[in-house]
């Protein structure tokens, strides 16, 4: 794909041709003054000569009025905003974050990605924090906060990513942009699922239905609110026992899922593997592993070809719930392990902390259980806070204390987020 022109670049070749133009202004008028002037002495004519160099040197000048004249605006801008005129830091840093964004969970740079937020994303908040909102610097708040999300979705970070809701939505009031509002609130809907208050979660998707626009970005949005609300009953799902309120949360988030296939803005690979790692997850919870897998399938392809590592290793490890299901626990095992690996290629320790859980679970299982401690020790490593996660402490203690063993691994399946859907959004912010 041939990277998008930088606009300081953009900025260049505009005021190289503006300068072609004032140059052959001055070269006109000087060239017809001295063409009139030489045939007024030879033939005792000229005037003709100089009428149209007259005629051009205005027609360039004009040119070249026109093509300087956005120049001149944005200059004046910057003098009655106080910004500096070469550019200022909140730009570059958000043309940089937006490029690592994009790397992030990809098999070529996905880890020079990671390592590039582990060290900025301190800087990137503190910048978020200290530099004025105005209406010429909205949109680079808003491709800061967007790149951070993705960071901080990688992390489970609940709450850096509520504080980034707010933030935006600070600047979204402050500057009047409706369309960044809209954002804020489905940010906080999805920072407020990850907390755990499903409550909050839909009043702020209510919130941004709300303030919904018709602007660039509407479609996107409108679609991440539908995976959202597929996402949050899913959610429901995890927490619910087996029976109706279970099944009735994933024929809800089946049916979100849908609508989002349906009405998602455009072609987009990256977005159909997405829906289609969520709609296997609804197929794992009815206990349809075929049907998942006919999902899963063409999502681990089309992630593959899309370089998408992350995706890629979320298919496998659903996959590898499937094959479980359909009683092949050494196949279970064999994508779990591949997936496993393709998690620390890209740096996503939340990842390799399921699969770890899910080999675990597995060797607790067969009753091997030196084999499960070391799989499930490795996986709470991985994690800040393991007793957040109730299977995995469950299955430590098995692993630990021999008795009863389970009579299934962990086999919930993790819901993937819209990531694709905000790499959309960013490239609107120019």
């Amino acid at each position: 794909m041939t990277p998008p022109v930088e606009p300081e670049k953009a900025a260049k070749q505009d005021r190289r041709r503006g300068d072609f133009f004032g140059i052959s202004a001055l070269a006109s008028a000087l060239l017809s003054g001295l063409a009139g002037e030489k045939l007024s002495q030879s033939l005792d004519s000229g005037g003709w000569i100089s009428v149209v160099g007259i005629s051009l040197t205005i027609l360039f000048a004009l040119i070249w009025a026109i093509y300087n004249a956005p120049i001149g605006l944005r200059r004046y801008r910057r003098w009655r905003t106080g910004a500096p005129a070469g550019g200022s830091e909140l730009h570059t840093a958000a043309e940089e974050a937006e490029q690592w964004q994009l790397s992030l969970g990809s098999d070529a740079g996905g880890m020079a990605a990671a390592e590039w937020f582990q060290q900025r994303e301190p800087e990137l908040r503190e910048l978020l924090a200290t530099e004025k909102a105005r209406e010429d610097n909205a949109d680079d708040f808003a491709r800061v906060c967007d790149a951070l999300e993705t960071w901080y979705l990688r992390r489970q970070d609940a709450r850096r990513l509520l504080e980034l809701s707010e933030l935006l939505a600070a600047v979204a009031d402050g500057c009047g942009r409706r369309d960044l509002a809209e954002l804020a609130a489905a940010r906080a809907a999805t920072a407020y699922r990850l907390i755990g208050d499903w409550e909050a979660a839909s009043t702020r998707l209510g919130v941004s239905d709300n303030i919904a626009t018709h602007g660039r970005t509407a479609a996107a949005l409108t679609t991440r609110r539908q995976v959202e609300r597929a996402l949050l009953h899913l959610a429901r799902a995890e927490q619910s026992p087996a029976g109706s309120d279970r099944d009735e949360a994933v024929l809800n988030a089946r049916d979100r899922l849908d609508d989002a296939r349906l009405n998602r803005p455009g072609p987009d690979l990256a977005g159909e593997v997405a829906i289609q790692i969520n709609l296997a997850i609804v197929h794992l919870y009815q206990q349809d592993p075929e049907s998942a897998l006919d999902q899963l399938r063409p999502a681990a392809a089309r992630a593959s070809v899309a370089g998408d590592a992350s995706a890629l290793a979320h298919a496998l490890e659903l996959t590898g719930v499937a094959a479980w299901l359909q009683r092949s626990p050494q196949e279970a095992k064999r994508w779990w392990q591949q997936a496993e690996h393709l998690y620390s290629e890209v740096d996503e320790p939340e990842g390799r902390a399921r699969c770890l859980q899910h080999l675990g679970s597995a060797e607790v299982v067969a009753n091997r259980l030196d084999n499960a401690r070391a799989f499930l020790e490795q996986s709470a490593d991985l994690r800040a806070d393991p007793s957040v996660h109730p299977l995995l402490t469950h299955y430590l203690k098995a692993s630990r204390e021999p008795g009863d063993s389970p009579p299934t691994p962990d086999e919930r399946p993790r819901r993937t987020p819209a990531t694709w859907l905000r790499r959309k959004l960013s490239r609107w912010w120019h």
